[in-house]
């Protein structure tokens, strides 16, 4: 689990396809000597599991299932991402309850400046909007956020300078693709809304050949 507090900021350093998913190795001043085999790193917002490490880098694999739900197959080297290792049970509880899986990809269509801080809107998919709420969290490329105002599937947000200054909000402008998490809470009751029904659901999986083919796992 994690926050969406953002410790340090990372590069991706390299994208490596390996049997048809992807080896990602990101370079980060995060302190690393805690860090052991197995142990989960955000990358922007994304839960990631350590298989390598050293003093400024870390690797992981990511799934077909990440790389599909994410944005991480539209990633390059070079790519500013946020980073955040796991809570501790000793951790300052500064943001909200993350748990690094991502529900969908959201887009930046409106940006300025509001005074000190950064104003902007996403758009959310429209399948996402009911978990949204005015003043609720959502996390935004890992960074727990405060929903402004909500109108239907689109929720603004102001970032403040220091938030401008810890994370890689420098990069988005409009246009720009964003991982999107709801929180936590919200999924589980719509869960347990659908009493013994929840057994009968399941919901077709959004993989595709032509999903592949696109993102280069096909020839």
């Amino acid at each position: 689990m994690f926050t969406g507090i953002v410790e340090s900021l990372g590069k991706v350093e390299s994208l490596q396809n390996v049997g048809g998913d992807i080896r990602l190795r990101i370079q980060t001043d995060l302190d690393m000597s805690d860090v052991q085999l197995g142990d989960s790193i955000a990358t922007n917002g994304i839960c990631l599991t350590v298989i390598a490490w050293g003093n400024q880098w870390y690797e992981a694999d990511v799934s077909l299932e990440s790389i599909h739900r994410t944005t991480l197959s539209s990633w390059k080297v070079g790519q500013t991402v946020n980073v955040e290792k796991a809570m501790l049970p000793t951790t300052r509880f500064g943001g909200h309850i993350v748990s690094g899986h991502v529900d969908v990809v959201g887009e930046i269509t409106v940006q300025r400046q509001d005074a000190r801080s950064l104003y902007f809107e996403v758009t959310a998919p429209p399948e996402i909007a009911k978990y949204l709420a005015e003043k609720g969290s959502i996390t935004v490329d890992g960074i727990s956020l405060t929903i402004n105002h909500l109108r239907g599937n689109v929720l603004s947000l102001n970032l403040i300078p220091h938030t401008a200054e810890r994370t890689n909000i420098s990069t988005w402008k409009v246009g720009t693709r964003v991982n999107l998490e709801v929180d936590v809470l919200a999924r589980y009751i719509e869960r347990l809304l659908l009493g013994d029904k929840a057994a009968e659901h399941k919901p077709e999986s959004k993989l595709s050949m032509e999903f592949l083919a696109q993102n280069g796992f096909l020839r």
